[in-house]
């Protein structure tokens, strides 16, 4: 058995929350079903190029709501299981040195990684292999790689270790989202809510009165994927991590949020919403 983890980043620096990270896991032996239903999907709408948030206009938005709708469906029968982080921008991490500085993006990955599908919790009862695949690290090359070998490393940890979670150096990779149709539906929903969560649903260029048709669009799509959410969990807060739920639990959940909050952090009011 494997897991096969596709994973991507957002607004790195937004006005009240930063640090978007999103994660689409599947379980190999249902890969190719789902790869191929979307895959069908997209040639049956001619949606022939990369999907993704940036490209949403209002000429493409009942496009982009069917390939969703049908993205939800596979989460719905458990087929996926998608996991966004973020942190408010409001809490100002404090006490960091120079290094955790540096690295924070991908400190900020690993955490994500490491803990947010809950892997140490699934329930496999032999051994699992997981393949992590990137979209394509915005950093150098030289960082990239260390940021790879210690997500490597996490099968070290004792908690992979019981949990029988093994890790090939050769399935830890940076991919291009543009030959990858799972990926790209995740990055609609990153995207999504990145701009919803920093107010971007209210944007007007300058000097206009009115919202560009563009920023409705978006909006509009923000919205009918958040219905979909909405429709696992009633009355889904976008903006705090999902539920009171034991972290045992995590694993089972098909989609969730988390609000990731630094241990030691100062508060900068002029970021809360």
């Amino acid at each position: 058995m494997e897991y096969i983890i596709y994973c991507d980043e957002s607004v790195s620096e937004g006005q009240y929350f930063s640090d978007f990270y999103g994660g689409a896991l599947i379980r190999s032996i249902d890969y190719i079903q789902v790869n191929k239903a979307l895959n069908e999907k997209k040639a049956e709408l001619n949606l022939f190029k990369e999907i993704k948030w940036s490209k949403v206009t209002s000429n493409y938005l009942e496009k982009y709501r069917s390939i969703i709708d049908l993205f939800f469906d596979l989460i719905k029968i458990g087929k996926i299981k998608i996991r966004i982080m973020f942190r408010q921008s409001a809490l100002v991490p404090s006490n960091l040195n120079k290094e955790q500085t540096d690295k924070g993006f991908h400190l900020l990955y690993y955490q994500f990684v490491k803990h947010a599908f809950g892997l140490v919790y699934s329930d496999h009862p032999e051994e699992v292999f997981l393949r992590l695949y990137f979209d394509k690290l915005p950093d150098s090359q030289i960082k990239n790689e260390q940021f790879l070998n210690y997500i490597y490393g996490l099968q070290s940890l004792s908690e992979f270790k019981n949990a029988k979670i093994k890790i090939r150096r050769e399935d830890i990779t940076e991919v291009n989202s543009h030959d990858h149709a799972i990926l790209q539906c995740m990055d609609i929903i990153l995207g999504a809510m990145a701009f919803r969560l920093n107010n971007l649903h209210l944007r007007k260029a300058p000097g206009e009165k009115k919202r560009g048709k563009r920023t409705i669009a978006k909006e509009n799509l923000y919205k009918h994927i958040y219905g979909q959410i909405q429709s696992i969990y009633p009355g889904f807060n976008i903006g705090i991590t999902t539920g009171k739920t034991p972290r045992e639990k995590i694993w089972n959940m098909p989609y969730r949020h988390w609000s990731f909050k630094p241990k030691e952090f100062l508060i900068d009011e002029s970021r809360y919403k």
